[in-house]
């Protein structure tokens, strides 16, 4: 049994290939996983605040009132990552990056104290052990060719996870969703690769 946590993030609802992709995810773990839990969380319906003054100062702060809604959100965002053994996370890439919605749940999660620390031998993730799935959707190719150094999705995501302690990253991508020869085929590609 494990704890799955999935993260949608696309605001495109039932025509979204990266929430399609990450259901086929979360699908594939269950049949791997009998019995395990899944909590879903929506940032594209039930947004994140961005990073702001009252965010910064309640998320770093040892002295932030215990009653901020924005501390209570974000301390939720965190215990929901740190209870979870494995996180799929759907990620459409939107002009070469993640949508803001996404980021803005990263902002609420990766923190200082909380996510990682600093030493004297510098940066120190302090969540470990979790398994994390990207399923990437694009409307082109990013993955190699002349548009990999275009994708600032997928790369970004494993970067911020590294740094915060988690290296089981695995990405699946559904791309070319766009591209005549690709769209009829894209997703289904991408759901054959799965491997858990």
């Amino acid at each position: 049994m494990k704890n799955i946590l999935h993260v949608i993030s696309s605001p495109s609802g039932e025509n979204s290939i990266s929430i399609k992709l990450g259901n086929a995810i979360v699908e594939k773990l269950l049949s791997q996983y009998p019995g395990s839990t899944v909590k879903e969380v929506n940032v594209a319906k039930n947004p994140f605040p961005h990073l702001e003054e009252n965010l910064i100062k309640v998320t770093r702060s040892a002295a932030a009132p215990s009653d901020d809604n924005d501390l209570k959100r974000s301390d939720e965002a965190v215990r929901q990552v740190k209870e979870a053994d494995i996180i799929v996370i759907g990620v459409p890439l939107f002009n070469f990056g993640i949508p803001s919605t996404l980021k803005s749940w990263l902002d609420n999660v990766v923190r200082p104290g909380v996510a990682f620390t600093y030493s004297e031998k510098g940066v120190q993730g302090l969540i470990t052990g979790k398994q994390v799935y990207l399923a990437a959707a694009s409307g082109a190719i990013y993955s190699e060719g002349p548009m990999k150094d275009y994708d600032f999705g997928a790369p970004y995501l494993e970067k911020v996870f590294n740094f915060i302690g988690v290296t089981d990253i695995t990405v699946i991508r559904a791309e070319g969703v766009n591209m005549p020869n690709m769209k009829d085929i894209a997703l289904q590609k991408a759901i054959n690769s799965i491997a858990v």
